[in-house]
């Protein structure tokens, strides 16, 4: 792990690319991860709001503060911008009627504590986690976590995927090809 800066690098040996949280990024983090390199910034999120809310005095798409904390819509936006798609998972299906193959990978958006020093606030934030099979292993690519985290086989992805949306307010997009979005290849007819 002597590659990994405090905000990104490969992961040593694995090759595996991961970055790390770094202020309320972890929308742009979860996109380069599930992309596997560093592609956009903070500076391109930060535009994408803009072209989103062109005329808002508080960008709705962002912390006001100018920290980050990015919703679906950027991350959605960013992906168009390279071809792919995000896909909302509809929560109300069984996930046996997933179909992985040709999708990219996940970008998951889970509630997180703020937390002052070791004190909880009762104030929940967006906390966004991306997932990606690579070299036919699934990694937790989570930008709180220090390294990416084996996941496991397809199967293993599966139970994953249903522990992960069975805690509470949780939606899961799928980072697909834009053509494989409009078909919905990522839905299987086998029941």
């Amino acid at each position: 792990m002597d590659g990994m800066s405090g905000n990104s690098a490969p992961n040593g040996a694995s090759g595996i690319y991961h970055e790390r949280q770094r202020l309320e990024l972890c929308a742009v983090h979860a996109l380069n991860n599930v992309l596997q390199e560093r592609i956009f910034t903070q500076e391109a999120a930060d535009e994408i709001c803009k072209r989103l809310a062109p005329d808002a005095r508080w960008n709705p798409h962002r912390s006001f503060l100018g920290t980050g904390n990015y919703d679906v819509n950027v991350i959605m936006a960013a992906l168009q911008s390279v071809g792919l798609e995000a896909v909302w998972w509809d929560k109300r299906r069984p996930l046996e009627q997933l179909s992985v193959a040709g999708v990219l990978g996940f970008i998951i958006n889970v509630p997180s504590n703020v937390c002052l020093g070791f004190l909880s606030l009762p104030v929940r934030r967006r906390h966004w986690i991306a997932v990606r099979q690579l070299d036919g292993i699934y990694y937790n690519l989570d930008s709180k976590l220090k390294a990416p985290v084996p996941i496991g086989s397809e199967a293993d992805l599966r139970v994953f995927l249903q522990e992960v949306l069975s805690e509470g307010p949780c939606e899961l997009l799928l980072v697909v090809p834009h053509e494989m979005g409009e078909a919905r290849d990522w839905l299987s007819t086998v029941r």
